[in-house]
């Protein structure tokens, strides 16, 4: 049986030292668009031959990695982190087909650095062994301080870069913390089978939980540790952004390692993820409305509606856990699509401000069409894959949280209406003379890029189960180990 998973991880790793080898742009350019492609079939077979009806761990891969402290090369995926990679490897092959040529300064350091990025990444949904993950985690920082620190926008890109690196640092404290004082109670153990059947006493759960949602509360990003997403989204590449929004680590974190590793602790304070999740949700509404720039007003709708996966989360049910994981599965396509488009946007025209913007349907209709159809996934409109991730998350906080349920509903509408005023602002309107008038459409790898995101949205909306059913077995694991922990 081939080790799918470990050459899933390390095929963007081992792509890269190519790229930093390669000759030119070009040769670089082939190197990391063949990797990425590559990588998207393998995650495919990964998909293929997962078994949804067992809700444990499979393709697991294991092997001594760090002899002396116990650290093993520990691979596997169950329902709750096997759509990830597909998604993922999707998202980092649209990223490479939709970024322009003539990148300067190293280009092949830029493709280098998106694949060592989609290795990390990779590792992230597939290591079991927590030093293993956290080396993961901690190994996105670098290439992206060079991504938007060198290609981002002149100044802005690289106090963005500096302020995402040492938050991002800061946040691995605390992580790092909770994983060793789990494992000096489970035997100095550092794979996650192992830490799930210790049982830590109330005292040291409260503490770990606290700083998992501390240290992955930054990545989410919760308010009001989410300073550096703005600055990301505005003096970033929008391409590089699409990767850092279109994937929620931190969500990823909570559900994978803080709620199973402290299920004590998440229950008694429950009310802490439904808290900051409604405050996320309506802070990024309201944020959302005092934009003046399309990146920005995406961003802020990306904090939003990270909060409704919180409140996904605080419902501590198997279907609350599948919404969240669908909802997350759906800013991939939805957020991540719309900071692609406006890379492209900020190509053409050189700037993405409203101010500067007007009549874009009447020179470019088709980014006009997959902008908005992105922009209702996130705003949850029928149809599309945010429908039943954001309706299952309502109807499960409702019957926990009913308070943050309510404001949560409130949230999405004041959301909705922070998206279609600066859409109609921008697309619509008295075209704009010179560039936006003279601005082509999508290209043909573009508008390829966008029509898959675009269908994908729209099937997983209108036949949902198709997901849900990859999801359901490992989701009753998950919500049953907390019934019986604390029951």
């Amino acid at each position: 049986m081939l080790p799918l998973l470990s050459i899933l991880v390390l095929l963007p790793a081992v792509a890269a030292l190519l790229c930093l080898a390669a000759g030119g742009e070009k040769v670089a350019r082939g190197i990391a668009l063949l990797a990425a492609s590559l990588s998207l079939l393998v995650a495919l077979a990964a998909l293929a031959g997962f078994d949804a009806g067992r809700g444990d761990f499979q393709l697991v891969q294991r092997t001594a990695w760090i002899p002396g402290l116990g650290v093993e090369w520990h691979l596997g995926v169950d329902g709750l982190s096997i759509l990830f990679l597909p998604a993922t490897t999707l998202l980092f092959l649209a990223a490479l087909i939709v970024t322009g040529r003539g990148l300067s300064p190293a280009p092949g350091l830029h493709y280098a650095c998106v694949l060592l990025l989609e290795c990390a990444t990779l590792g992230i949904f597939c290591a079991l062994d927590t030093l293993l993950f956290f080396f993961f985690w901690e190994l996105t920082l670098l290439p992206l301080y060079f991504l938007v620190g060198l290609w981002g926008l002149a100044g802005s890109g690289a106090r963005a870069a500096t302020r995402y690196f040492m938050l991002m640092l800061g946040g691995g404290v605390p992580v790092l913390l909770a994983f060793l004082v789990l494992a000096s109670h489970a035997g100095m153990a550092f794979d996650l089978p192992s830490l799930l059947a210790a049982t830590p006493s109330r005292d040291t759960q409260i503490l770990v939980f606290l700083l998992f949602v501390i240290g992955f509360g930054v990545k989410v990003p919760i308010v009001p540790l989410h300073t550096w997403l703005p600055s990301l989204a505005l003096g970033g590449p929008a391409a590089v952004t699409a990767l850092v929004v279109g994937m929620k680590l931190g969500v990823y974190g909570l559900l994978r390692f803080a709620i199973p590793l402290a299920p004590v602790a998440a229950q008694d304070m429950h009310w802490l993820l439904a808290g900051l999740g409604t405050l996320g949700i309506l802070y990024g509404a309201v944020a959302t409305t005092a934009q003046s720039n399309l990146r920005g007003v995406v961003a802020y709708g990306s904090i939003s509606h990270v909060g409704l996966a919180l409140l996904g989360l605080a419902s501590f049910s198997a279907a609350g856990l599948q919404a969240t994981v669908l909802l997350l599965l759906g800013f991939t396509l939805a957020t991540g699509g719309s900071f692609l488009l406006l890379a492209g946007l900020q190509r053409r025209l050189g700037t993405t401000d409203l101010t500067a913007l007007s009549g874009i349907r009447q020179s470019m209709p088709r980014l006009a069409g997959f902008f908005l159809l992105f922009g209702l996934a996130g705003m949850g409109m029928p149809g599309t894959i945010g429908f039943p991730a954001e309706f299952l998350i309502v109807v499960t906080t409702l019957q926990e949280h009913s308070g943050a349920a309510l404001a949560a509903l409130f949230g999405m509408i004041v959301g909705a209406g922070a998206f279609l005023g600066p859409y109609r602002s921008a697309f619509f309107g008295p075209l704009r003379p010179g560039a936006v008038a003279e601005s082509d459409d999508l290209t043909p790898r573009e508008f390829a890029v966008a029509l898959v995101f675009a269908l994908l949205i729209v099937v997983t909306g209108l036949f949902p189960g198709v997901l849900l059913d990859v999801l359901r077995v490992s989701a009753d694991a998950w919500a049953t180990r907390l019934s019986l922990t604390t029951g």
